[in-house]
């Protein structure tokens, strides 16, 4: 009997810690997912783009291809390869953010400077001049899941560095766990943007109420102002982002102070002059400034990459250099 009594408090010790240790999965990852939203919107802003010029009864299966390839960048090659250079080059983990970091203020300035002046993408318009619709998908489903792996890097290093466990087990669950959820999370809610003006006809078409079919209307007249707002939100989410990223690398690796310092302080002087909402205040104003500083990065490296780097590329790979 009481060998039977010592197993069943075993039992209990066993399930309180594996409860714990859910418990502190289900943190990291609430915690890991917060610190990679910026990336994570921008995933969600950018993805629409690639069903553009398809069938509707082609954008799902496009859309669940490239979030099959998004899982498989994220857990197969990513998550790997991450622990791996965590667990035998830890050092290395910064500077992989801040290379991150700098490519999202790049990528932030260059839909910034299109904005302000626009120049057509011959490239794109090369592929939709394509006679074979079947060719189009593989190539567009392709480059999403390229596109993707460099964000998929990003949101996975953003998670490692927070993931704070001395267990290696649990930053590859967390990890796991984090990846996972960022990709349903991030291509259903693609799949409901891009099928909402579907919905939104089907509505208008065959709703049996005045209400019903006003709100279909609706709904298919506010999807270009919604892609149109998400948009704008993924790139100011790039530039803030990005820059934090940069600027905190730069403080970490003492490698330059100011801006970080420079930042901080006037985040605190705002907040002061505040009376209400301080630490909101405090974080809108070292968002809005991240976000300065990564726009003026970002546009520093535009002729960087589309002269030195993107030239150099083309030549290693054989292939013509193209802009985005």
């Amino acid at each position: 009997m009481s060998g039977l009594l010592a197993l069943l408090d075993d039992v209990a010790a066993i399930a309180k810690v594996a409860a714990a240790s859910v418990d502190d999965i289900a943190a990291a990852a609430a915690k890991a997912g917060a610190k990679a939203a910026g990336v994570v919107i921008d995933d969600a802003a950018v993805t629409p783009k690639y069903v553009h010029g398809f069938e509707a009864d082609r954008e799902l299966p496009i859309i669940r291809r490239i979030a099959i390839g998004s899982m498989r960048n994220k857990l197969v090659i990513l998550l790997p390869a991450l622990l791996a250079l965590d667990h035998f080059l830890p050092q290395a983990i910064t500077p992989l953010l801040m290379l991150g970091g700098a490519y999202l203020c790049f990528e932030g300035a260059e839909k910034v400077v299109h904005a302000f002046a626009p120049h057509a993408d011959h490239e794109v318009q090369k592929d939709f001049d394509t006679k074979d619709p079947a060719h189009l998908e593989e190539e567009k489903v392709a480059g999403a899941i390229k596109t993707d792996f460099i964000l998929s890097a990003e949101i996975m290093t953003i998670a490692l560095a927070t993931i704070e466990s001395p267990s290696f087990w649990l930053q590859a669950v967390t990890l796991a766990v984090v990846g996972i959820f960022i990709t349903i999370a991030v291509y259903g809610a693609v799949a409901l943007i891009v099928k909402m003006d579907d919905v939104g006809l089907h509505m208008a078409a065959t709703g049996r109420t005045g209400g019903g079919r006003a709100l279909g209307r609706g709904l298919v007249l506010a999807m270009p102002k919604l892609m149109a707002l998400l948009s704008t939100v993924g790139t100011a989410a790039m530039l803030w982002v990005g820059g934090n990223i940069v600027i905190h690398g730069l403080e970490v690796t003492h490698l330059w102070a100011w801006p970080y310092e420079t930042i901080h302080h006037a985040s605190e002087v705002v907040a002061q002059a505040v009376p209400v909402a301080q630490g909101f205040v405090t974080w809108a104003v070292t968002a809005a400034l991240d976000g300065v500083f990564g726009l003026i990065l970002g546009i520093l490296l535009i002729p960087l990459a589309t002269r030195v780097i993107g030239p150099l590329v083309a030549r290693i790979s054989g292939k013509p250099a193209t802009g985005h």
